[in-house]
């Protein structure tokens, strides 16, 4: 039985249905917090269950009988360390689990970036747990920086990253991985720095100019600096917090992947950050 934790969220959806392109419904689990999101797949066959990170009886169900299991990291950045412990003592007492993926970060054992610190304390868990674990260090989703692409297109963008580059790739190609890791592309043991050919923030903001049909400016501010703009436009200070360190770790080239990783598991390259940016410019200014 496969089994995809996260499956109400935006990455564990996409490996869900990633999966059913290669196994039947029948040996498919989704699990989540909200498992009334998930109807629709319970609808094809697919095996629904609840799975909560802070309840370790939920964990135990949505476990029990578990072959291959993707887990997916949870969204509660600052309580993950106690959330995932509970997931691999779950994980500990399955009988018949063959092989766990771990969505991680790149470089999470010597980045020290804010995010990456509960990353490196999830895989160090699961080496002591003794698990057949493989690690899928992902990079930043394209996404990420799309979603206020008016306001970018009108006003320019912020940043603090420099030239500092970000190998991104979509949430799609990082969950399509996932699924070809747990599929037989990965055994125990693999380590995955995974992200594809990416972009400066200059460069970025160039591509949406083009996409656009009109000039995009890229301006680049000092870590604090950045922080005060992100609070201004209304982000909650911790939040604005983590994201300029990430810009700062961009600046450091903690965002960049090296290799090939992404594209191996694929078995095709990434999609073109160009390619995702030029279809949501598109989107973006389709009059409602």
């Amino acid at each position: 039985m496969y089994v995809i934790t996260g499956a109400t969220g935006a990455l564990g959806r996409l490996a869900v249905e990633s999966l059913l392109e290669r196994v039947p419904a029948e040996q498919v689990r989704a699990t989540g917090r909200r498992v009334g999101t998930l109807d629709d797949l319970a609808a094809r066959g697919v095996d629904v269950r609840r799975a909560d990170y802070t309840d370790p009886a939920s964990l135990a169900e949505a476990f029990a009988g578990a072959t291959r299991v993707l887990f997916v990291s949870g969204s509660d950045a600052g309580a993950r360390l106690e959330q995932h412990r509970a997931v691999v003592d779950a994980l500990s007492a399955v009988g018949t689990l063959e092989l766990v993926a771990y969505t991680s970060i790149l470089y999470a054992q010597t980045s020290d970036l804010v995010l990456a610190a509960e990353h490196a304390g999830t895989e160090r868990f699961l080496a002591e747990a003794g698990l057949p674990a493989v690690l899928l260090r992902n990079g930043w989703y394209v996404e990420n920086f799309l979603g206020a692409l008016p306001v970018t297109i009108e006003h320019g963008m912020v940043g603090a990253s420099g030239d500092g580059r970000f190998d991104a790739a979509t949430r799609a190609d990082f969950a399509a991985a996932a699924v070809a890791a747990l599929t037989g592309g990965a055994t125990a043991g693999d380590v995955f720095e995974l992200g594809a050919p990416g972009f400066t923030r200059a460069e970025l903001a160039a591509g949406i100019g083009q996409a656009a049909g009109r000039p995009v400016t890229y301006t680049d501010l000092s870590v604090e600096d950045y922080t005060a703009a992100l609070v201004g436009a209304g982000l909650p200070e911790g939040f604005a917090a983590v994201l300029a360190d990430s810009d700062r770790g961009a600046a450091a080239g903690l965002l960049a992947a090296p290799g090939d990783d992404l594209a191996r598991l694929l078995g095709r390259p990434a999609q073109p950050w160009t390619q995702v940016v030029e279809q949501a410019v598109r989107a973006a200014l389709v009059t409602p």
